[in-house]
């Protein structure tokens, strides 16, 4: 990754995190425009001297303006942030379920479908066991592999504290909270790495449940997963 893509967003995997980058890019580049016009009017009225608009009454088409057009940008952020919440959470058909329960300090995952059953624990490889080319505090002895363009449901629990399963390059974080089941889903478009870490403080060592999935075919998932 070159220097500038570390300053922006991580490349987007799925269809929810390209529009969510999108969503940003546009939200980032209306905000400079509001920014831009207010300094510009700004030095408008210190070069002219006008400190404020001498024998001004009343203006219906200027109270006008300065109501309809902030209504539309807002209405312009609204529809599209509305769009991404019902995107995001409203897909109810699947091919494929996994189960994540986080735990002090370590992920549980849970895949029992097509004619196999396979759980296990993933723990961050310490420093010392990192091999060459590895992703300090990023990389686990165990990683999920799941197949890409596929609709994955995601189940998401916590079997003591709060914690939070997120996937930056997907866009995507959902709470695991004790005693409830949360879901989402997430689809990559292709063969890829993703990784993740917990983002809720869950304890001292919160910076140390990492979270790595490959993304691969389907008969490597099957030979990966179906005992």
């Amino acid at each position: 990754m070159t220097g500038f893509n570390s300053l922006l967003l991580q490349d987007s995997m799925n269809m929810a995190g390209a529009e969510i980058v999108l969503f940003h890019d546009y939200a980032m580049l209306l905000m400079s425009l509001i920014l831009m016009g207010f300094v510009v009017f700004s030095l408008m009225v210190l070069k002219t001297g006008s400190w404020f608009v001498k024998g001004y009454g009343s203006s219906e088409m200027l109270e006008i303006s300065w109501t309809m057009i902030p209504g539309f940008l807002l209405y312009s952020l609204g529809v599209p942030s509305l769009f991404l919440m019902y995107y995001i959470e409203g897909n109810t058909k699947y091919d494929l379920t996994l189960k994540v329960t986080g735990h002090q300090w370590y992920w549980s995952y849970e895949v029992s479908e097509y004619g196999g059953e396979m759980s296990f624990d993933s723990y961050m490889i310490n420093d010392e066991d990192l091999q060459v080319g590895g992703y300090r505090l990023l990389d686990v002895d165990n990683s999920v592999v799941l197949p890409y363009l596929s609709k994955i449901r995601v189940l998401v629990t916590s079997g003591d504290v709060l914690h939070a399963w997120a996937l930056p390059s997907m866009g995507m974080k959902i709470d695991a909270i004790p005693g409830r089941l949360n879901f989402m889903n997430i689809m990559s478009f292709r063969p890829s790495s993703v990784y993740g870490q917990c983002s809720e403080i869950c304890g001292v060592n919160h910076s140390f449940m990492p979270i790595h999935i490959e993304f691969v075919g389907w008969e490597g998932f099957l030979n990966a997963n179906v005992a």
